[in-house]
């Protein structure tokens, strides 16, 4: 556990890494002709100190809380840090945020700036501005903001930022970040430079063998999470002090992800679920489409009949891989899993997922492949990780067990609760939502979950979103949802009943993955509309409903499903900004459809 800090903020360590080893590659950042650039630490503290003296140039003060609204970019950890080296709160907003959304978080959280990326950002910003009194200063990334504050500075003397900076203490709010959640208004979390600092330390110092693919090389990560989310500005914070080369990439798509993850070469990879989802599914496509598909399904059960075994031999309920895996093991990890790594760069044996649940099977792929997936959970009320799964004993379909110096408790009705030093310190403005959920220094989370013999964390859903169908039966849909979606050409599952008979699904399909699945039938692609009555693929949809119910009673299984011609879609407002599924705004958007499942 890292030890509680007592002095000091989020900025010193700019400054004393740049002292220390000021030639260390700290960050890489892309030039304008798409090559990576190394920033050494005393280039990274140079410019910190420069829009530091910038910001203040231009009357941000002390306490002040400035805005952040862009896509994940060098940029933004800039600007982090010259705000903390102020003494400055940093507020992110989403940049796919609506007008009535930046409204609201830019005044409940009296922000006096506001950083955008380009011109639509600022108009978002701009057609609200009227009602937003504190606002004096707006700043575009791609109109020169960091020159322009760099220049305003140059007549402000260094000592004035230092002063600033040793005013800040471990208690000083260090940023309001305002949850994405699914259903009412987003709450602004209040997170301290103690609470970041004691996460980000506590999981360098006890995860940091993961970060490098072998001893003594060079850590290095990737970073295309959104920073406006706590995972993301977590692992920013966690990447800056641990000394790992830090590089950013605002597409988290897949398809764009792969050229960078080939040119940048990360030892370490964190991203959510759909990443490892969609990378699998990209490499299985192309065995198909090459003939290997019988292939490349036989590696896949080997790696996770390797993993599977030694995952029992670390918990000491078997001997390890036989001999005779072993060699069909190292057979395929030369035809098949390599390519898998090369594919994220060739050097990455470590990656963490959060944000949902991953699936276990895909967790032991993974493993048995030669990357390790350590599944996490956490919130932005505990700034990111509350658990984690140990790179030395992993449980693949958990969440592994509480971060040193973390407490995890079940309550009576299965609820999470969670207490440590990362726990945050209230709703910025709303003492009674506080209150509602910190009882006696415990977080009560919302979410459901149960702890093994070995205290590994395992998330069953969500309080809120149990359903109970009309017959009295309560039903957690996220595990169901979960296995309906490891079918290759699922994307996204919606399970529906709360006071009706039965239960039921809305289920979206993957587009490429159809497309491709069509092609190798010899079908041409299907129009939106076309999908929805296509027979043969509702009968691959049943096989992953039918095997999702193997998994529960017949009272919980879904009895019917409709698939719909397309996606759920954060533009249309049926996702939040993680990618988390807005259940009752689904449900009134798609109202006819469930009607139409109980006729």
């Amino acid at each position: 556990m890292a030890a509680a800090p007592h002095v000091g903020g989020l900025a010193d360590v700019v400054f004393d890494h740049a002292e220390d080893d000021p030639r260390r590659v700290a960050l890489s950042r892309k030039d304008a002709g798409g090559r990576w650039r190394d920033v050494t630490a005393e280039a990274f503290r140079d410019e910190v100190l420069a829009l530091a003296r910038g910001l203040i140039a231009h009357g941000v003060r002390f306490g002040d809380r400035v805005a952040l609204m862009s896509r994940t970019r060098y940029e933004w950890t800039l600007f982090d840090f010259a705000l903390w080296t102020v003494g400055a709160q940093s507020v992110p907003v989403y940049p796919t945020a609506s007008a009535e959304q930046v409204l609201w978080m830019l005044h409940d959280a009296e922000v006096v700036a506001v950083v955008v990326e380009h011109e639509d950002h600022a108009m978002t910003v701009g057609s609200v501005i009227d009602r937003l009194p504190r606002l004096k200063r707006l700043w575009q990334l791609d109109a020169g903001a960091v020159d322009e504050l760099t220049g305003a500075g140059a007549r402000i003397d260094d000592e004035v930022v230092h002063r600033h900076r040793h005013a800040v203490t471990p208690g000083s709010v260090a940023t309001v970040i305002y949850t994405s959640g699914t259903t009412g208004r987003p709450k602004g979390c209040v997170i301290t430079h103690a609470g970041f600092m004691f996460e980000c330390d506590t999981l360098v110092g006890r995860w940091e063998p993961v970060f490098r693919s072998r001893p003594g090389e060079e850590a290095a990560a990737l970073l295309f999470l959104p920073l406006a989310h706590v995972f993301g500005r977590m692992v920013e914070v966690a990447a800056v002090r641990g000394r790992v080369r830090l590089g950013h990439r605002s597409a988290l798509s897949a398809s764009a992800l792969m050229p960078d993850l080939a040119a940048f070469r990360p030892t370490f990879v964190p991203a959510v679920p759909y990443v490892f989802e969609k990378v699998f599914s990209g490499a299985r496509r192309a065995a198909e489409a090459m003939g290997r598909a019988g292939q490349f399904d036989r590696a896949v059960d080997v790696a996770v009949q390797y993993a599977q075994a030694q995952e029992s031999k670390a918990f000491g309920a078997g001997p390890g891989p036989a001999a005779g895996l072993r060699m069909q093991h190292q057979f395929f990890d030369r035809t098949v899993y390599r390519k898998i790594r090369d594919a994220m760069g060739g050097r990455v044996r470590h990656a963490m997922s959060g944000g949902s649940a991953m699936d276990r099977r895909l967790g032991l792929f993974y493993a048995g492949a030669g990357v390790t997936v350590l599944e996490g959970y956490g919130l932005t009320e505990t700034v990111a990780a509350a658990t984690a799964n140990p790179p030395e004993r992993p449980r693949y379909g958990t969440v592994g067990q509480p971060v040193p110096g973390t407490s995890v408790h079940i309550a009576e009705d299965g609820e999470i609760w969670v207490r440590g030093p990362n726990v945050f310190s209230g709703y910025l403005g709303s003492p009674e939502a506080t209150r509602a959920v910190l009882r006696d220094g415990w977080l009560a989370t919302g979410d459901l979950g149960s702890l093994d013999a070995d205290g590994y964390l395992t998330i069953t859903g969500r309080k809120k979103e149990t359903l109970v169908t009309s017959g009295g039966r309560s039903v957690a849909p996220a595990g169901l949802e979960e296995r309906v979606r490891a079918h290759p050409l699922v994307a996204q599952c919606l399970v529906v009943g709360n006071d009706r008979p039965y239960i039921a699904a809305l289920v979206t399909v993957d587009r490429e993955a159809v497309d491709h699945w069509l092609s190798m039938r010899g079908r041409p692609p299907l129009a939106p509309a076309d999908l929805v009555r296509d027979p043969d693929l509702e009968r691959e949809v049943r096989r992953a409903v039918v095997a999702a119910n193997a998994a529960v009673s017949q009272a919980e299984s879904i009895r019917t499903f409709r698939i719909l011609a397309h996606p759920f879609t954060e533009e249309h407002g049926l996702l939040t900004p993680s990618l988390k599924l807005k259940r009752t705004v689904i449900e009134a958007a798609y109202a006819s459809e469930v009607e139409a499942l109980y006729h």
